[in-house]
Formats: C-alpha cells, sequence, structure tokens
C-alpha cells in the first residue's frame, strides 16, 4: 500500500517536469524562428539608419553680395577764392560755423575798383547827356527844314502860275536850301543815333564794373561747413583768374548730404546698378541703415582696378562726418523669385560639373547635376535640375552614397564621425 502511494508520487514528478522542458524548448524554437530574425534586423536597421539635414529648394530674392569698407565725403567742398584782387576788409566766419546759401562771409577793399564804377557811372551821366543835345539838335534841324521847305515850294508854285515872275536863280537857291536842311536832319538823327548806342556801351562798362565790385563781398554758394580759413583781416587776396597761385578765403563743406564713397573691384563692377540696396554699418557712431547706389563712375581706376560707387546718406543733424569709415555689405546683380538652395548643398567636381544629394519620396539618396547662376554669401540660384519642394542635403556631401536609406530632418543639426546626428 505504501509502496503504489511512492509510485504515483514519483509519476506526477516526471510529468511536471517533462512539461516545464517543453515549455522551454518551445520557447527557444520561438526565438530562434525567422520571423523573430526578421524583426530584430528590421529594428537593428533603423537603429544605424543615419540622420541627414535637409533644406527644401524655394524660391527667394537672390543677390551677389560683397562686403567692403567705404569712407564718407561732403557732397560738396568748394575753396572760395576772390574774384578780383584787394584787401581782406572784414571776415565773419571761422572753421566749424555753420552757413546758409547767400550768407556773406568776407567784404574785400578794392580802391581802385571803387574809382572804375565811379567813372563808370559818370560815363553813362554823359551820354544820356549827349542824347538829350542830339534829340534838340533834330529838332532844330527838322524845324529849319520845314520853313526852308514851304519857301521853296510856295516859289515852285509862283513860277507855275506867272512865269517868269521870280528869277531862276531865287529857284535855285530856295531848292538847294530846301534840300540842304533835309541833310542836316538825317545828320542829327545820325548823332542821335550813335549818341544812344555810346549809352548803351558806357551802361555795358557801368554793369561790368559793378559786377566786379560785387564780387568783393564773398557769398556762401549753399548751405554748409566752413572747414578751414586761409586769410585774416587786412590780407591781400589775389584775384582767382590770375595765373599766380592766390590762396582762397575759405572752404566750404556740404555735409548735410554726404557721398559713401566704396570701391567695387573688377569681378562685380559690370553687375553694379542704380538703385542696388547696401547695407551700412558706421562702426564710429554704431549707427546700421540701408541705403541705395546713386552713382558709379562706369569706368576702373587703373592704378586699383576698381570702380568707384557712390551712395547718399541724408545728414540733418550733421553727426556724420567726413572722412568717417563705414563697412557696406553691397547687393548687387539681384534676381526676384528665383529658385535657391544653401551654399552648403552644392558639390563642384574638377570636371567642372556642380551637384547636389537630393533625399527623394523614399528617403533614399540621389545625385543631381545642377546647373547655378547667381551666388550670395549664403544661397545658390539653381536654374536648372531642381524643382522647389525638393529636399536637398545639407553639409558633409561626402558622407553619403546614391541610394543609401537616411532620416531626413530640417532643422538643426550636428555632425560627428562623418554623420549627422539630430541634437
Amino acid at each position: 500500500m505504501q509502496v503504489r502511494r511512492w509510485h504515483k508520487f514519483l509519476v506526477l514528478g516526471l510529468v511536471v517536469v517533462c512539461l516545464l522542458v517543453a515549455a522551454l524548448l518551445a520557447r527557444r524554437a520561438r526565438a530562434g524562428s525567422p520571423a523573430g530574425n526578421s524583426t530584430r534586423g528590421t529594428r537593428a536597421d533603423n537603429d544605424h539608419t543615419p540622420y541627414v539635414a535637409v533644406a527644401p529648394v524655394k524660391r527667394e530674392t537672390i543677390a551677389t553680395s560683397l562686403s567692403i569698407a567705404g569712407q564718407f565725403i561732403p557732397y560738396q567742398n568748394v575753396e572760395l577764392h576772390a574774384k578780383v584782387a584787394g584787401y581782406i576788409r572784414n571776415i565773419y566766419v571761422d572753421i566749424g560755423d555753420r552757413v546758409h546759401t547767400g550768407q556773406v562771409l568776407a567784404v574785400l577793399e578794392i580802391p581802385e575798383l571803387v574809382a572804375e564804377v565811379d567813372e563808370a557811372k559818370a560815363a553813362v551821366h554823359h551820354a544820356e547827356e549827349e542824347i538829350q543835345r542830339a534829340h534838340s539838335d533834330v529838332a532844330r534841324a527838322q524845324a529849319d527844314n520845314v520853313a526852308l521847305h514851304s519857301n521853296a515850294e510856295r516859289l515852285v508854285n509862283t513860277d507855275k502860275v506867272r512865269p517868269g515872275l521870280i528869277a531862276q536863280q531865287e529857284l535855285d537857291d530856295a531848292t538847294s536850301k530846301d534840300r540842304a536842311s533835309q541833310a542836316q536832319v538825317e545828320a542829327a538823327k545820325s548823332a542821335l543815333a550813335a549818341a544812344q548806342q555810346q549809352l548803351e556801351v558806357a551802361r555795358a562798362n557801368q554793369q561790368h564794373y559793378s559786377a566786379l565790385f560785387d564780387y568783393a563781398r564773398i557769398t556762401a554758394p549753399y548751405d554748409g561747413v566752413v572747414t578751414w580759413r586761409f586769410s585774416d583781416t587786412g590780407s591781400l587776396v589775389q584775384a582767382g583768374t590770375s595765373n599766380t597761385s592766390g590762396l582762397p578765403v575759405v572752404t566750404i563743406a556740404q555735409i548735410n548730404v554726404l557721398r559713401l564713397r566704396i570701391p567695387v573691384p573688377e569681378s562685380l563692377a559690370s553687375k553694379v546698378r542704380i538703385g542696388d540696396s547696401a547695407d551700412v554699418n558706421v562702426q564710429a557712431t554704431g549707427e546700421h541703415f540701408t541705403g541705395k547706389v546713386a552713382r558709379f563712375t562706369d569706368s576702373l581706376d587703373m592704378s586699383t582696378r576698381t570702380m568707384q560707387v557712390e551712395i547718399d546718406v541724408p545728414n540733418p543733424t550733421y553727426h556724420l562726418q567726413p572722412g568717417m569709415y563705414a563697412n557696406v555689405t553691397l547687393s548687387a546683380n539681384s534676381r526676384p523669385n528665383a529658385l535657391t538652395v544653401p551654399i552648403q548643398a552644392i558639390q563642384r567636381s574638377e570636371t567642372k560639373k556642380t551637384t547636389v544629394l537630393i533625399v527623394d519620396p523614399h528617403n533614399r539618396v540621389q545625385s543631381r547635376e545642377v546647373q547655378v547662376g547667381v551666388e550670395s554669401s549664403n544661397n545658390v540660384e539653381i536654374l536648372d535640375g531642381l524643382t522647389e519642394g525638393e529636399r536637398v542635403i545639407v553639409g558633409n556631401l561626402g558622407s553619403y552614397q546614391p541610394g543609401e536609406l537616411v532620416k531626413p530632418k530640417q532643422g538643426a543639426f550636428t555632425y560627428a564621425s562623418g554623420r549627422s546626428g539630430a541634437e
């Protein structure tokens, strides 16, 4: 009885052990099945697929840019000379003074010119008196002619009515006197015309000396600042038109508007156009503003191979000063609505082919040959080879092969060991 009971316990234990062994074998079989291996392999592949930084091909305005230093110069800068020689009687300005158009800056003392002006005035008065005398002579000659002409006509008419009553000698005398009086009238009129012409000459001479006398007052040609003063009260200044190298009286600069002059190199000179935008940064004042190209020389300086380009900069408060430097970023050859990619997406080979790497809709890398146009500091214009919206790989281009599976991500990336990983 007791032996039979132990036999039952032994059989039950063997069954439990067999069930445990079968369960363990089934678990191992599932772990080693093809389905399980495939799932594990896919997960491993996904874990090793590299991240790649991409940027979309998009349309925007692009321009060739150039960073260069420019210098502010006055819009106008003039050395004012005296038109006539003389002594400075008064000078009213000094360096740094702001002046306005027409303001008297200095007055010259020119005694000999004053005498010439007075002489010209006297000549005008004399000519006017000569005209009055000529008018009187014309009137007297005309009156004499009227009397003599009437007498001659009366004698001629009487001789016609009663021939032989008047001697022929008397008729001839009356006719000759009539003709002589007519000649005197014409002579008086000629003398009057000559006197009138002499008056015009005298007036022109007076205007000449009066104009010279006006040059004794040196005035400002425009609003500006006196940047230098060369003469003082009592100084003798030479005429600016003389052959001697006389010093100017003052120098005036117009600085309410300044010219920002920049030398553009030969490679970009042909692309500059009126109205091109320029980003200006003035280090001395900390200002930052945008200007436009106002003019350029359209020729190169043979010594520097550069073209001078000017930007007009308003300076109503005079806080910018001539001679200051500014850093200018000039945008030229602007192309609106151009198809662009980042410059880091461009590959250039020794065969002069330009390519980019794109990520297709299946996240596979493809190489695409492109034709490029305008190139800025950040972007490149694509003329052919890409369409808007396609994704191009940016940076680390040598780490990817056509056909490779990647994980594209648009945003900030860090690069390590030749691969890109998302931050």
